[in-house]
């Protein structure tokens, strides 16, 4: 309560521009669209009060210590702690959905999803209280140019923040187009490349020709191409283009070893081929397969 007499009114015009920014940043990170968790209301909300919790720690802590109140500062230590148990609660759910969807996420993808539901809080946090930090720095005569060098520097920090941050998407590293579907007996191919041979009935073999989908994906480059064949990279897009659509009957997924191309096919519900093209574009490149190729050409260039 001391502490909250000692506020004066220009410190908590301070804070509360903080916390704005902060929970402004939250919603700038929070997306809803076919790809991207969270897709439902209450999960969208949910998200929005973590953003504002965070913003507000990350907002009180630069005047509790200069006011000396080392143990508010301490509650940053215990939000950490509830972000990461944010992170696992999240990572569980996913987990206890894969039954439900068409297909499966992939322990590779709901880890990246989790870690950046956790990573937008700290984004939230830090924006709020490098808002805070300039206005208690640079301390200026008239509140609402104070105001306004925090809500300058609180965009600052999120534009740089976010692109640190920002993933890249499978666009980027391959060329992504619609494939040619060929059924011979009870074989698939995809521009004249094998996908399989269990279409055994003639249902089958009529749905592919009549509703089927394909598309072809052709890395850039040979880490690009180690990037594709990562087997959770492949199977994230094989859930976003089914996802996308949903599936009728069937899915398959092919890599032709010669030229690293990866071959998609199945029988969507929505026969729409350019929605599947931005899907599998869209889909995120995963951290773990993203690694591997850093790693690589680390390794490439010490030996050289």
């Amino acid at each position: 309560m001391e502490t909250a007499k000692s506020l004066s009114a220009a410190d908590i015009y301070i804070i509360v521009t903080g916390i704005v920014m902060g929970t402004a940043a939250r919603l700038y990170t929070l997306k809803i669209d076919m790809r991207q968790i969270p897709s439902y209301p209450s999960a969208y909300f949910n998200n929005i009060i973590l953003g504002f919790i965070a913003a507000a720690l990350g907002a009180i802590a630069v005047p509790a210590f200069l006011a000396r109140d080392f143990v508010a500062v301490t509650f940053l230590t215990i939000a950490v702690q509830q972000f990461r148990d944010i992170r696992s609660s999240e990572q569980e759910s996913l987990e206890q959905l894969e039954e439900t969807e068409y297909i499966r996420r992939g322990a590779a993808y709901i880890d990246g999803i989790s870690k950046t539901f956790e990573s937008r809080n700290y984004l939230s946090m830090l924006t709020a209280l490098i808002s805070v930090l300039l206005m208690k720095a640079v301390p200026l005569s008239n509140i609402c140019l104070t105001i306004l060098l925090g809500a300058a520097g609180g965009m600052v920090v999120l534009y740089f923040s976010y692109r640190f941050t920002k993933g890249r998407h499978v666009g980027q590293i391959c060329a992504v187009s619609l494939g040619s579907i060929e059924v011979r007996g009870s074989e698939l191919f995809v521009d004249g490349m094998f996908v399989t041979n269990y279409l055994g009935t003639d249902r089958s073999r009529e749905l592919f020709r009549t509703e089927g989908l394909a598309v072809v994906l052709t890395p850039r480059d040979p880490v690009s191409r180690v990037t594709l064949e990562n087997a959770g990279q492949r199977q994230a897009v094989l859930f976003e283009a089914v996802r996308a659509l949903g599936v009728k009957r069937y899915k398959f997924m092919k890599r032709n070893f010669d030229s690293g191309k990866v071959l998609i096919a199945f029988v969507p519900i929505l026969n729409d081929p350019k929605r599947l093209v931005a899907a599998v574009k869209n889909t995120p490149i995963l951290e773990n397969s993203r690694k591997i190729g850093r790693v690589m050409k680390t390794t490439f260039e010490e030996q050289s």
